[in-house]
């Protein structure tokens, strides 16, 4: 397989292009013959004329590569090693939304030939790819796992917007289904990832790490979110509370924030998802998970109670929500608590204007129902900052106050700004 791979003889197909997909196909392109596949026919034709969707990537990510872009599910049966890396999200009442990894699962299928290997890179609970993604792969295909075909599961840990720990420098987990399998997945991986890889014991070790990265982390920030809250009744600031404590060498300096985004807000329902169905209610995730989601409720409340503070009736005000997607520098709006927070507002009455440089006004009224506007109007009774992106900590306090009615009354949700330059500043 290696040798053949090496020389283009066989290929690698990459099926979902997005955030994960398509900086992995690009970089195995380098090298070898890849098959880049998505069901989205917009964003094939986008990467055809070397076009990221996401716009993570420069144009010159997409030269020298030999790559094939196509919605087509039959170029597939092209490839002899297939990576699967499409979104995995959860549905309205928070269960995993498995849909699109079995459709992927059911394309591959299709399209599977003795010999050939299968790896996932989709987030999801333990046992998934065995349990749930296998039996897909076998149907479809008419051969048996582990014997017609291998396969292997290599999570994804690309952040977006980090341009630093891109992906060839992040170090790479590798699991399959047995040794032989583990060295070849190791082998094609290994020639991309200049940061090495980690060769864990089984697929399901691999799955749990992944799925237990962003539940630490999502309980982590809810700790800090529940001491924001705590610290906002006492009256003093949490981030200075945090740069005192940070004090010690072992403490652990994480800050509370809208906990929001395609991982961090919903893999620990993966988790929880598989505890419940082997006969455990966890108790600490699901309390991580009932603190961040209270937090858009939080933060509403205190902009409501601000405004009548200084005199203003929330029913008769305008504020300014700068920034919807789930981070800074980035366009991703995938589960953005932004969103929350804005209809939190609305359901006060309150008059909301939306901007953001780069979230894409279409996707966020098809997303979340929620209209933006091209550019801030002024005459707001309140500005809430939402989202750091740099475009924001370039603003000064007359920018932001000249967009204000009256008294500028900014309520800093990413703490960008210095408390101390302005006099009606709230922070988390």
């Amino acid at each position: 397989m290696i040798d053949e791979l090496k020389s283009k003889k066989k290929k690698i197909s990459v099926t979902g292009l997005g955030y994960v997909g398509l900086p992995l196909a690009l970089e195995f392109a380098k090298h070898y013959a890849v098959i880049g596949f998505d069901i989205n026919e917009e964003r094939v034709k986008m990467m055809q004329n070397g076009k990221d969707p996401s716009k993570e990537l420069d144009d010159s990510a997409f030269e020298n590569c030999d790559i094939l872009f196509t919605s087509n599910a039959e170029d597939l049966k092209q490839a002899h090693f297939h990576i699967i890396g499409v979104p995995t999200d959860i549905d309205d009442n928070k269960v995993p939304n498995l849909k699109p990894l079995l459709g992927a699962s059911e394309s591959v299928g299709k399209s599977l030939k003795q010999g050939d290997i299968v790896v996932y890179e989709s987030t999801v609970y333990p046992g998934c790819t065995e349990d749930d993604c296998v039996p897909i792969l076998e149907k479809h295909s008419g051969l048996k796992g582990n014997q017609d075909f291998k396969f292997g599961y290599s999570p994804e840990r690309i952040v977006p917007g980090d341009k630093v720990r891109t992906l060839t420098k992040i170090l790479k987990i590798v699991s399959a289904c047995d040794e032989p399998t583990l060295n070849v997945i190791s082998e094609v991986y290994g020639s991309i990832i200049e940061a090495g890889l980690y060769k864990a014991t089984s697929v399901k070790v691999a799955e749990a790490a992944k799925v237990i990265e962003n539940t630490q982390r999502d309980i982590n920030i809810s700790l800090m979110n529940e001491l924001a809250i705590i610290f906002d009744r006492i009256g003093i600031d949490t981030n200075e509370v945090i740069e005192a404590a940070g004090s010690k060498w072992n403490f652990h300096k994480y800050t509370p924030g809208l906990v929001g985004g395609h991982c961090i807000g919903v893999d620990p329902y993966y988790l929880m998802h598989k505890s419940k169905q082997i006969g455990h209610d966890p108790q600490v995730i699901a309390a991580g998970r009932r603190v961040n989601d209270y937090i858009p409720h939080f933060i509403a409340k205190k902009v409501v109670t601000s405004l009548i503070e200084n005199n203003k009736n929330p029913g008769d005000s305008k504020v300014l929500v700068m920034g919807v997607t789930f981070k800074e520098n980035v366009s991703d709006i995938r589960n953005s608590k932004v969103a929350d927070l804005i209809k939190e507002l609305m359901d006060y009455s309150l008059n909301v204007h939306v901007v953001d440089p780069y979230a894409s006004s279409n996707e966020v009224a098809h997303e979340y129902g929620i209209s933006m506007i091209e550019k801030p109007e002024g005459n707001y009774d309140a500005i809430l900052i939402a989202v750091g992106h740099d475009e924001y900590k370039r603003l000064s306090k007359e920018d932001l106050q000249n967009l204000c009615k009256d008294s500028l009354l900014l309520f800093d949700i990413k703490g960008i700004k210095e408390s101390e330059s302005f006099e009606n500043y709230w922070k988390l």
